[in-house]
């Protein structure tokens, strides 16, 4: 298993040969504070274009919407608590059937309705995104997030992107602020 650094960009199918199905577990922690709201953070992932947009509302996975038109990105339910130790939501993909315009999956954590529970990733620690054979269940790699977060509310937390005919593997870890709206728009959908 291979531990990356933000930044770090990493080879998924070359190294891998035949794999198509992977398995992408995003898990968290939250500290304790006198808020008295539950902290629901949830898995987002985007389909994106070779533009950096989302191709339309169907390429947006989330709580409410959780796989794509193509059934290749599937989100697991959510979890509205975080509670026990492992991944707290989970995205299984395969690489295979992503539709060919697909040049990225953005997947994100967000911390839903942050504003009106006055919450951010300063309250949050131990975040990662890891990577497994969805088929043997082999972790591949782990991306600890750190806890470089104090404001942000969301985070880009990693990119499977296309790459001269493979897939490869972004640890990206760029905050937002804004809510779910705010990271769709990001990608080119409206959120109104």
């Amino acid at each position: 298993m291979i531990s990356l650094a933000k930044g770090q960009k990493i080879d998924l199918t070359k190294t891998n040969p035949g794999l198509t199905k992977i398995f992408i577990g995003l898990g968290w922690d939250t500290n304790k504070y006198d808020g008295g709201n539950e902290f629901d953070l949830d898995a987002v992932a985007f389909l994106v274009k070779e533009d950096g947009k989302a191709s339309g509302d169907g390429a947006f996975i989330f709580y409410n919407n959780r796989q794509d038109p193509s059934g290749s990105v599937v989100l697991s339910e959510d979890n509205r608590t975080g509670e026990g130790d492992g991944d707290d939501e989970s995205l299984t993909v395969n690489l295979a059937t992503v539709p060919a315009d697909v040049a990225k999956i953005a997947i994100c954590i967000n911390i839903h309705e942050a504003a009106a529970r006055n919450q951010n990733f300063g309250q949050v620690s131990n975040a990662y995104v890891r990577v497994a054979n969805n088929e043997t269940n082999e972790e591949l790699m782990r991306y600890d997030l750190g806890e470089d977060y104090s404001v942000e509310t969301g985070i880009v937390a990693c990119e499977i992107y296309r790459h001269n005919g493979e897939w490869k593997f972004n640890a990206v870890g760029s905050g937002f602020q804004g809510g779910l709206a705010s990271l769709a728009e990001t990608y080119g959908l409206s959120a109104g």
